[in-house]
């Protein structure tokens, strides 16, 4: 045994050595590198009772759903596999109206499940006549955007933001912040034609 202690005390000093001696810690998780385009928009006007800017590197897309109306969109964002869905309503009577103010309430407070907070603001602008919410919606939701617009009287226009992944907030966040500051300049630069 004590032959063979001298070479047992190099082999476990080599190994020792091998493994480097230093403090160890796991790497982070890391996720892809998102590049995101440059901010430049353009006015949206097809013959419906609004317009608005939206930016460049989105598509305006008919929307081709079952139950489409005229001048219903998708804002498609097809580098980040996201749409803003844009409806729009003529109000015909204050029951209408009311009911579609507590559709968009209820869609935006569908997502209570998942969502680690909802924030509401209210958006004014008088001189537009265009009122509304807007709900930023936090956490593993299939939505992190919803808002609505409305000149009280006979216009109603939705919007509700959808990726189409699989909801993790943190890994989709810089693109929800990015999209927001567009969803924002939409709201700012939204006018009634009539």
């Amino acid at each position: 045994m004590k032959r063979y202690f001298p070479v047992l005390l190099v082999i476990l000093t080599v190994a020792a050595a091998a493994c480097g001696g230093g403090d160890y810690s796991p790497k982070p998780r890391g996720y892809f590198h998102i590049e995101l385009p440059k901010k430049a928009y353009q006015h949206f006007e097809q013959g419906c009772a609004y317009s608005f800017d939206y930016p460049v590197y989105g598509q305006m897309l008919p929307d081709d759903s079952r139950d489409t109306r005229p001048c219903w969109y998708n804002l498609s964002f097809p580098q980040f596999n996201g749409r803003l869905h844009l409806t729009y309503y003529d109000v015909s009577s204050k029951q209408a109206y009311a009911a579609l103010v507590e559709d968009a309430r209820t869609f935006a407070f569908k997502h209570t499940v998942k969502a680690n907070a909802i924030d509401q603001k209210l958006i004014n602008y008088p001189d537009r006549k265009v009122y509304g919410i807007y709900y930023a919606i936090e956490g593993n939701t299939a939505s992190s955007v919803q808002f609505f617009l409305t000149d009280s009287v006979k216009h109603y226009f939705r919007g509700a933001l959808y990726f189409n992944e699989r909801p993790q907030y943190d890994s989709i966040q810089p693109v929800v912040g990015f999209i927001k500051k567009d969803i924002d300049r939409l709201i700012s630069t939204f006018k009634w034609k009539d």
